[in-house]
């Protein structure tokens, strides 16, 4: 069969004596992805990046909130608890909720907060839930 480039097809590949070739990481560089819209991607994840909506405490939870929150603050010994809170989002509306376990350094009810023994503080406003051995006999 014959085709059209028959009398080239086998010729050896032109090099230019004038023109150095490119290099191979310059060749490459040509077919590199272009982003056009740089920060487009990390916008759409951020965007997509579901928060939650902090929940209202019932009537009866903030009860026993308070009273979980008044023994921890007459409490004699450093109690090991597992706080569970709000964090709000810094960047979007909502947030997230955490739990931490550890030893309360102290109840700062002036300032409205727990501290914990490695230094970490949660507002109290911030709490949804506080468990713990000393509350299991209560």
């Amino acid at each position: 069969m014959k085709t059209p480039y028959d009398d080239i097809i086998h010729l050896p590949h032109h090099v230019s004596k004038r023109h150095p070739q490119m290099s191979l990481y310059n060749r490459a560089a040509q077919f590199a992805p272009f982003a056009a819209l740089t920060g487009h991607d990390a916008a759409i994840e951020e965007t997509a990046r579901l928060t939650d909506v902090q929940q209202e405490l019932t009537q009866g939870e903030r009860d026993m909130l308070n009273r979980k929150m008044n023994y921890l603050l007459h409490a004699d010994s450093s109690p090991v608890v597992e706080i569970t809170y709000f964090q709000p989002d810094l960047k979007k509306a909502g947030g997230t909720y955490r739990t931490v376990s550890g030893a309360i350094k102290k109840v700062d009810d002036a300032g409205g907060s727990i501290v914990l023994t490695d230094g970490m503080i949660i507002p109290f406003d911030a709490i949804s839930d506080i468990r713990g051995e000393v509350f299991d006999n209560r």
